[in-house]
């Protein structure tokens, strides 16, 4: 039995989108509620969480490192995760210290994290001197990777999608926001798992569709290994839209802005600027382009993030 904490809220809801679906013309359209996983203001982290909590717990931790952007989804949640289950918290965050602190930022501080401050060139570089510091100074550090994507955070998705079976809703495509690799791993063993037929398409957020292939494929097959399945994945078995990560991570475009508002306005749904807003984007480009059939359901798994709407850079861009 591998280790678990239950503490997300689970299942999570799908919903229909019938205004947003007029609106496009295009495919039926739903969406997976992973907003409302519940730590925090929620996100899929949460859901990776409940197997990197438990790990740690198992290992004697007393302190939790990690490393992310400044506006750090998975940051903010392993903070959370961090004071509900009595855990010290690092958070190494590329970029310098804002004059205004605000949206997930604004929560690591308020979870009291200790954030250590680098550039993006010598962020694993400092996460591991953190590490080390941390080990040195008996803290009993425990290293979760960048957005928590490794076979144990990966389980996360295996394990919904077999909610997502269980739950009788049957799309043609499963289509979210892609980075790090852990969620969509996490989703193609477990859709190969629990024999779903559905497509499961990352629109990537930041990186090239070869190289996210290959760190998905990597990741599903060491996660089937760490569940004692002999499932092996190629890079050609996963799908990535790279077409919408030209302007750079973070970087709202015009795209990202219509699609929050499209998806604010017809459904009083909220998007992230970074990732569900980036995915969304691609999500309407491909229905317009007719890259779905009209008589297909399309699911999008909304992933979360909506702290990052109220940070300073992005909150005048709507």
């Amino acid at each position: 039995m591998i280790p678990r904490i239950k503490f997300a809220h689970l299942p999570t809801r799908i919903e229909k989108l019938p205004r947003l679906t007029e609106a496009l013309n295009g495919p039926r359209l739903l969406v997976k509620r992973d907003d409302q996983t519940g730590l925090a203001f929620g996100g899929n982290k949460t859901r990776k969480l409940e197997y990197l909590i438990a790990d740690a717990t198992a290992k004697g931790a007393r302190t939790l490192i990690t490393a992310g952007a400044i506006q750090s989804n998975h940051c903010r949640q392993t903070a959370a995760a961090a004071r509900r289950f009595g855990f010290d918290c690092i958070l190494v965050l590329v970029g310098e210290p804002p004059a205004a602190v605000s949206g997930n930022l604004y929560l690591d501080k308020l979870l009291r994290a200790e954030i250590v401050w680098t550039e993006k060139a010598r962020r694993d570089t400092v996460l591991e001197e953190t590490f080390h510091l941390a080990e040195k100074q008996g803290q009993i550090p425990y290293l979760l990777p960048y957005g928590g994507s490794n076979p144990i955070g990966a389980l996360g998705y295996v394990t919904a999608m077999e909610e997502l079976n269980s739950q009788g809703v049957r799309a043609d495509w499963i289509v979210f926001a892609s980075s790090s690799g852990g969620t969509q791993a996490g989703m193609v063993l477990g859709a190969r798992q629990h024999h779903i037929k559905g497509k499961v398409l990352g629109i990537s957020v930041d990186e090239e569709q070869g190289v996210l292939q290959e760190r998905v494929a990597k990741l599903a097959t060491e996660t089937a290994a760490h569940l004692g399945k002999k499932f092996t994945f190629a890079a050609g078995d996963v799908l990535v839209n790279a077409d919408y990560c030209d302007p750079g991570y973070g970087v709202v475009t015009d795209a990202e802005k219509e699609a929050i508002r499209l998806f604010a306005g017809t459904e009083g749904l909220l998007l992230d600027p970074v990732y569900t807003g980036r995915a969304a984007a691609g999500l309407i480009d491909l229905i317009r382009k007719g890259f779905f059939k009209r008589t297909e359901s399309v699911l999008f798994w909304h992933t979360g993030g909506q702290p990052a709407l109220f940070a300073e850079q992005y909150r005048y861009l709507f």
